[in-house]
């Protein structure tokens, strides 16, 4: 993550059901800077495998997951 260990946004996708979190990524993401990672709160199970996927073939770092939370860094 960035020097400080809280990520720069989060976006609150609990209670949405799968594609919805992995939209809302794919949508806010690109408004970020390069280097910005982004926390998504997302308790769908599917999201578990969803948001890695997303990012291996978009191109983005998948940096960790947390109980219901899933971090990513934009990378391009």
């Amino acid at each position: 993550m960035s020097a400080r260990s809280e990520p720069e946004e989060t976006l609150d996708c609990r209670g949405q059901r799968c594609p919805l979190p992995v939209i809302h990524l794919a949508r806010r993401l690109p408004e970020l800077p390069v280097g910005a990672v982004v926390r998504v709160l997302a308790d769908d199970p599917a999201a578990a495998v969803d948001i890695p996927a997303w990012c291996r073939m978009r191109g983005q770092e998948f940096l960790a997951a947390h109980p219901d939370a899933y971090d990513v860094r934009r990378v391009r």
